[in-house]
């Protein structure tokens, strides 16, 4: 059975991502688009650096140009936000990226994307797994990739100099050229270097890269920038005196942030950051959407500059679709993806990377003394995060005893409210939180509380711990 969840698709590799089944997706995929007639409207595919995704890419293509699609293929690894930024400039229905993101190394995936270059929402992703159910393999349509070049039905692209050039646009590059920041990045073993480091040479930073090049095993860790994954990255910020730490995950659609301390930001305290930089700093004005698991800081910072804060499910097409129907100014969630207005409409790791180096060159001041202003404004807020393992045969009980029975602990915190919407999430009087829900990507439980401290945060989230037995 292939299942989008909030991510995509993403699948063992050699169990239920292999040739076969990635064409299998391509031709649902093109079924749809010749039924809904805008074929003529071209697809782009672009990969990630994964084992396979370059090959899976083709077979995804060839599929496409057999059934009279045209495809833009772009011919080498790139950042998932590229992908979404040419679909959105060639005015693509639909468009994919073979990337797993932040899984790790034995996964791989699909991203499929719809007008405007957005996160496909439910609506498409099952009418995908609909007509894949209809589908065998044997009625998959495909061509040989070199001969489809050949005949035109692919065009190979490289987007990544136009992509470059647009964030150079959008950011403030006379400020950050006057400010001669050092700046360190980490991409993981992924796909942001080029981009990146293009940005910010353009800017006169001093730039240095970490953990570069090829490696299928992501360095033994999941290329996931965390507190724990990006330790190298804190220690050589704080050792040799460089102003930020910027690492990025796989496909370089989320980032994770160390201070010039060597301290992990956590990807909360960006989104903060960011939003309150362009209310108080730059001026610009509108709402923030964050998903259910983000700090409610957020809220507190809207309304005092008159603005709304919006709650959305977990997956990046809910906030993409919030931020469309308010104009939203910024959107984001707490595993460290965001975007902003005028922007694409999905996560983008460079773009939202740049524009911190542009913070700190326009304010003048360190990643931690902006922290500490909006801390000093709105008071403090801890986000304690805890991923649970679990038995498959774990899962219907777990399910049952959170969704069904709708059973929860005994909390010493006076309750609000608690909403089902996207997992079970308890909301306190005294404004903290605490949520469990399933990972769309992965087969993790997920608990996030946020409270006045981390004291008080990580016990409610042990208090959870044990009432499910995990």
């Amino acid at each position: 059975m292939i299942k989008f969840g909030t991510g995509g698709w993403r699948a063992f590799i050699g169990e239920e991502f292999t040739k076969d089944n990635v064409k299998l997706v391509a031709q649902a995929l093109a079924n749809i688009i010749k039924a809904e007639n805008v074929a003529d409207r071209g697809f782009v595919i672009g990969y990630d650096r994964r084992f396979l995704s370059d090959k899976a890419g083709c077979w995804f293509a060839e599929v496409l140009a057999a059934n009279s699609i045209p495809v833009s293929f772009i011919d080498k690894f790139v950042p998932t936000p590229i992908v979404m930024y040419k679909a959105k400039s060639m005015g693509c229905a639909y468009s994919a990226c073979i990337t797993a993101s932040h899984n790790p190394a034995d996964y791989n995936g699909i991203k499929v994307f719809i007008e405007g270059g957005r996160d496909a929402d439910e609506v498409i992703t099952e009418k995908i797994e609909a007509q894949i159910a209809t589908l065998t393999h044997q009625e998959v349509i495909s061509g040989d990739f070199e001969l489809c070049v050949e005949r035109g039905a692919i065009t190979v692209i490289n987007p990544m100099n136009e992509f470059v050039d647009s964030i150079i646009d959008l950011i403030d590059i006379d400020a950050i050229k006057q400010a001669n920041l050092k700046v360190l990045i980490d991409p993981m073993f992924g796909v942001a270097k080029n981009a990146l480091q293009t940005v910010l040479i353009n800017g006169r930073c001093d730039v240095d890269v970490i953990n570069d090049g090829k490696n299928p095993d992501f360095g033994g860790l999941m290329p996931s920038p965390s507190a724990a994954t990006l330790y190298r990255l804190k220690h050589l910020v704080a050792a040799e005196g460089y102003d930020i730490g910027i690492g990025t995950d796989g496909d370089a659609d989320r980032l994770g942030i160390i201070d010039e301390q060597g301290n992990f930001i956590h990807p909360n305290e960006v989104l903060l950051l960011l939003y309150y930089y362009l209310l108080e700093y730059k001026g610009w004005k509108g709402s923030v959407v964050r998903n259910i698991a983000t700090t409610h800081l957020l809220d507190k910072v809207a309304a005092d500059y008159g603005e709304k804060s919006f709650e959305v499910p977990v997956g990046f097409k809910h906030i993409s679709s919030q931020m469309e129907a308010d104009d939203s100014l910024i959107g984001g969630e707490s595993s460290g993806g965001l975007t902003i207005r005028g922007h694409i409409k999905g996560k983008d790791g460079v773009f939202a990377s740049s524009l911190l180096v542009e913070m700190l060159s326009v304010t003048q001041k360190t990643l931690s003394e902006l922290l500490s202003e909006i801390y000093g404004k709105y008071g403090y807020a801890y986000t304690a995060e805890g991923d649970c393992t679990f038995k498959p045969s774990q899962k219907d009980s777990l399910y049952h005893k959170l969704y069904i029975e709708k059973l929860l602990p005994e909390f010493e915190y006076d309750i609000d409210k608690v909403s089902y919407a996207d997992g079970a999430k308890v909301y306190f009087n005294n404004g903290g939180w605490v949520i469990a829900r399933f990972s769309g990507t992965e087969p993790l439980l997920r608990i996030f509380c946020e409270m006045e401290d981390k004291e008080q945060a990580e016990y409610v989230l042990q208090q959870m711990k044990d009432f499910l037995s995990l």
